[in-house]
């Protein structure tokens, strides 16, 4: 809706407005390149306020904090404002325990109510990431199953379903199982949040009775992507780095086959004219 048609109700107050303008300029000033937060935690009971009375966390808050986890703990009052729980929306980018970093500079903000179990305090922290080898090391899990009894179509399928239900990686590995049955190794890459949604749909898709699940690290390169110009026209490029460091670069084999398709000529010869292209830049 147009600007003037909107409403603020409670939070038109003063103190509202001037804690986003002042949250807004003061993190614009500090050149803020990234905001987390720690866990949130709302209160329990009810709300009073223009509208009647609401239970926590009051409806706009609620609204506004749908995809971020937070939760309540047995303490009669509002613990998160609908303008805190705004100006963390727009600004921070996960939940979690602090990142490593460079302390610079702490600051903390006081309310007036007295919370006895806990301080009534908003505290902020500002420093400097520290680039360490550990930059791009993420908790993965490993999901494994031995198969003796599925055929090669529906491995495959398999394997098409673990992908497009978010897998980082899916492989089958031929082996010799017990009895010397000829057999698969189903092995699945998954981010500790799907981990077991990934589980599941492997004993849904395949034969197997178990998963076994690895919590382990992995090391990976920085990615994004770039287009390059070949005679082929635009190809995709899978560029990888470390620390600010370009250490691969490679052509992606779809954006290739696309290309081919169309000049109706050999993936590899389109491949090959991208990397000649790369190693001239």
């Amino acid at each position: 809706m147009p600007p003037e048609n909107v409403g603020f109700h409670e939070v038109g107050a003063e103190d509202s407005i001037a804690d986003i303008i002042c949250a807004c300029a003061g993190l614009d000033s500090l050149k803020i390149d990234n905001i987390t937060c720690g866990p949130l935690i709302e209160g329990t009971g009810h709300i009073h306020c223009a509208h009647g009375t609401f239970p926590l966390p009051a409806p706009a808050t609620l609204a506004i904090l749908k995809e971020i986890p937070f939760r309540q703990v047995d303490e009669p009052w509002e613990h998160i404002t609908p303008t805190g729980a705004a100006i963390l929306a727009e600004f921070a980018t996960g939940f979690m325990p602090m990142p490593e970093m460079k302390v610079n500079a702490i600051g903390y903000g006081l309310g007036s109510r007295d919370t006895p179990h806990r301080p009534n305090v908003l505290r902020l922290i500002l420093g400097e990431s520290v680039e360490s080898n550990r930059a791009g090391l993420e908790e993965i899990v490993e999901l494994r199953c031995n198969l003796d009894d599925l055929t090669p179509e529906h491995a495959s399928s398999a394997l098409d379903a673990l992908m497009r239900a978010g897998a980082l990686d899916a492989t089958l590995t031929p082996t010799v199982m017990k009895k010397g049955r000829s057999g698969w190794i189903l092995e699945v890459l998954s981010v500790a949040d799907k981990a077991e949604e990934l589980s599941e749909l492997m004993l849904r898709q395949t034969s197997a009775f178990g998963i076994r699940r690895h919590h382990m690290e992995r090391l990976k390169l920085e990615r994004h992507f770039e287009e390059i110009e070949t005679r082929y026209g635009k190809i995709r490029v899978k560029i990888g780095t470390l620390r600010g460091e370009v250490i691969q670069r490679s052509p992606e084999f779809s954006s290739c086959a696309e290309s081919a398709a169309h000049h109706g000529v050999a993936v590899r010869v389109v491949h090959e004219a991208a990397l000649r292209a790369l190693a001239q830049e």
